[in-house]
């Protein structure tokens, strides 16, 4: 690999921004293609499928064979509201290789004792996103579980603004419905806050905590390797 070829890599990766590295096989050549320049490559189609899977591996195209570096930055899960749905995703999450830190103000709910091992701010989101907790961006995904628009508006507020896959929101219809409301008051547009998965989770019947954090995960895995499907 050329010397600037792996700068370039690494400073993707620096970035949290995927990149893939295509060699063609009977020549040895090299080019970095990354997500910015994606849709002017002429293995684009290929590409999109490399980086939803997060694979590496073989293509054939046009009669060639290529062999595609795949580099994605770990996903992370931001969950606002230190809750029992919470509670019930950590071990999930973790399952899936999910780094997940939970944003809650409510020290007595955002406690060491109810979730060890796991990684806390018990601040508001709008201070700890950025601050504690890392920005959000577009390998993020981020569950409002709290139900109290004071916790929960600002964290979907960041979580559009920085583009994360996926974004959800615990509440039905009605709750949602004046939610998107409080969001275009905010400057939001109608495209941006159709973003927000709502009620939260695939559809599947879930009425415990641990059922709910289910489908909130298998919602997320969806949304991450298919990323054209919305539930």
């Amino acid at each position: 690999m050329r010397g600037e070829i792996l700068r370039a890599l690494n400073a993707e990766r620096a970035a949290r921004r995927p990149a893939i590295l295509v060699t063609d096989i009977a020549e040895g050549t090299q080019r970095l293609v990354t997500a910015e320049a994606l849709a002017g490559d002429p293995l684009a189609p290929l590409l999109r499928k490399a980086l939803a899977s997060g694979r590496s591996g073989l293509v054939e195209a046009e009669g060639r064979t290529h062999f595609l570096t795949v580099q994605v930055p770990p996903v992370r899960l931001v969950v606002i509201g230190a809750v029992h749905i919470s509670q019930a995703l950590v071990p999930m999450a973790a399952a899936l290789d999910l780094a997940l830190t939970v944003i809650d103000p409510r020290t007595a709910f955002a406690s060491p004792e109810r979730f060890p091992g796991t990684e806390l701010a018990a601040e508001w989101p709008d201070r700890a996103l950025g601050g504690r907790v890392p920005p959000l961006d577009p390998y993020c995904a981020l569950a409002a579980l709290t139900h109290d628009p004071k916790i929960d508006d600002p964290a979907l507020q960041a979580a559009l603004r920085a583009g994360c896959f996926y974004v959800g929101a615990l509440g039905s219809r009605k709750t949602h419905a004046a939610r998107l409301a409080r969001l275009a008051e905010a400057g939001f547009s109608e495209a941006e806050t159709a973003r927000i998965r709502a009620p939260i989770g695939l559809d599947i019947g879930a009425a415990t905590p641990a059922e709910i954090a289910l489908s909130v995960l298998g919602e997320i895995v969806q949304a991450l390797r298919r990323p054209g499907d919305q539930a």
